[in-house]
């Protein structure tokens, strides 16, 4: 007999253990179903591990500028076993929190893959396929998360071609390492591995590295990765890895013909896919187009009365923080409140190779190709005091506005701390402020967010540091 619940989250990634406390919350009988550690991709093999792996690698290489500082260090050496040890600890420590919060919350975790069985039930499997538990709700929230993209030339071996998850539990660290895909996953793991020591190939089928963001951001990335020593191939594929003696041989298509690379792997970071297969869908009547599950707008409801999906499931942008909103409105609603719906136009972006790179809204070549008339603001870290003082003068901060009405259209950032700098605009294009309004707000100095204003400035041509000419 089906133990009966008011809600059952399948997937406890940032968006199921969200939905599952903020259910409990709210007063509803709560389940959540995980075959793996609790916490998901996010905390366990993505988000938190890889931004643990990053530091050690920034730890590195502000010990190897010591001298920079007027400070004498002996040599760093890198022990790579216990940089990824460190990382899994960090990971492990934050599974564990969501395990204390599922008790705190008084939520019933069951272990074991959740299937859609119709009727509000769900079936629970073993990895044997065996039925184990079968749970009923009114309420059934799909949060299965997504996995690595599978390319036909780059299929995963765990050996000559890995994904992300092995790439950052490795046992012995690359020497040579190419890296297929350069959205945030790919430029992530090139930092790390470049700054410990492995030789880093980056191809990219795009124009530019970072596709996703602005222009000028992603030629201010480009220019600082060769100038530390990366290889960068844009506008190029990876069309077959041969194993070759310890390694591999890897075949590029490039706009000048075909290039043969010798590495030790491929990491593969060509994007993700959405887990829909083998959990009920076809079958309770779930519509699925490309990959993702289809849902209405803001109720998060599948065409499956009581099925509702949210997070990267339902597809992009696939990030942790938009997963969690999703999960707050999806249960609040089902709850019969009237929650402010999430914005998908103001979902700020993170990457955190370095320098970081942070972002939200309109790029200025998406603003102009929507039709805008628009003013442009750019302040760069070279003309920051703080950052000149940190040592940090790498990159800039970018404003787009809509010259017509002041609608702050885009926030785009490449330096030193910026994804900590990007809730400030976020806020602010969500609270409709106006670009005289920002500068009139007062940012504290030395600090590196005052750059924000100093580029809003910039924009309406009322910069006072860049001894640029006002605008007419």
């Amino acid at each position: 007999m089906a133990k009966e619940y008011d809600v059952v989250v399948i997937g406890t990634g940032p968006g199921g253990y969200v939905a599952a406390i903020r259910a409990s919350q709210l007063g509803l009988k709560t389940a959540v179903i995980e075959k793996r550690d609790l916490g998901g991709v996010c905390l366990n093999i993505g988000c938190i591990p890889t931004k643990a792996l990053l530091k050690s690698a920034e730890t590195l290489e502000k010990i190897s500028h010591a001298a920079e500082f007027g400070l004498e260090v002996g040599e760093a050496k890198v022990n790579f076993p216990n940089v990824i040890k460190r990382s899994r600890g960090v990971a492990d420590k934050m599974s564990k929190g969501v395990q204390f919060l599922m008790k705190a919350n008084k939520i019933d975790v069951v272990r074991g893959k959740g299937l859609l069985a119709g009727n509000g039930e769900v079936k629970v499997v073993d990895d044997s396929n065996k039925e184990t538990d079968r749970l009923k709700a009114e309420h059934i929230i799909i949060a299965t998360g997504a996995r690595s993209r599978e390319l036909p030339s780059l299929k995963f071996d765990n050996e000559t071609v890995i994904n992300s998850e092995r790439a950052m539990k490795l046992e012995k660290q690359p020497k040579k390492l190419v890296i297929a895909g350069a959205g945030a996953i790919g430029v992530e793991f090139a930092y790390f591995y470049h700054t410990i020591g492995t030789e880093v190939t980056i191809i990219e089928l795009q124009k530019y590295i970072v596709p996703a963001e602005d222009e000028d951001v992603s030629k201010e990335l480009a220019k600082i990765y060769k100038k530390k020593g990366m290889n960068i191939m844009t506008e190029s594929s990876v069309e077959k890895v041969t194993k070759k003696g310890n390694g591999v041989e890897v075949i590029v298509k490039t706009k000048k013909g075909e290039e043969k690379i010798e590495a030790d792997m491929v990491l593969s970071a060509v994007g993700v896919v959405g887990n829909v297969e083998g959990i009920g869908l076809e079958e309770a009547g779930v519509k699925v187009e490309r990959g993702s599950i289809v849902v209405k707008p803001n109720t998060y409801e599948t065409d499956a009365k009581g099925v509702y999906a949210i997070g990267d499931v339902i597809g992009g942008p696939w990030l942790a923080h938009k997963a969690s909103h999703e999960a707050v409105e999806c249960v609040e609603r089902i709850a019969g409140l009237d929650p402010i719906p999430v914005n998908h136009k103001n979902i700020p972006g993170c990457t955190y190779c370095h320098p970081e790179i942070a972002s939200v809204g309109l790029t200025e070549k998406a603003a102009k190709e929507a039709g805008y008339e628009v003013k442009v603001g750019k302040f760069p870290f070279q003309a920051s005091g703080k950052a000149s003082a940190a040592g940090a003068n790498d990159g800039f901060v970018k404003v787009v506005f809509d010259a017509k009405y002041g609608e702050w259209l885009g926030c785009h950032m490449i330096g030193e701390n910026v994804t900590e700098m990007i809730a400030s605009p976020v806020l602010a294009r969500d609270l409709e402020t106006t670009g005289h309004e920002v500068i009139a707000s007062i940012h504290p100095h030395p600090t590196l967010s005052e750059a924000v204003m100093e580029a809003v400035a910039e924009a309406y041509g009322e910069g006072v540091h860049l001894g640029t000419p006002p605008k007419k």
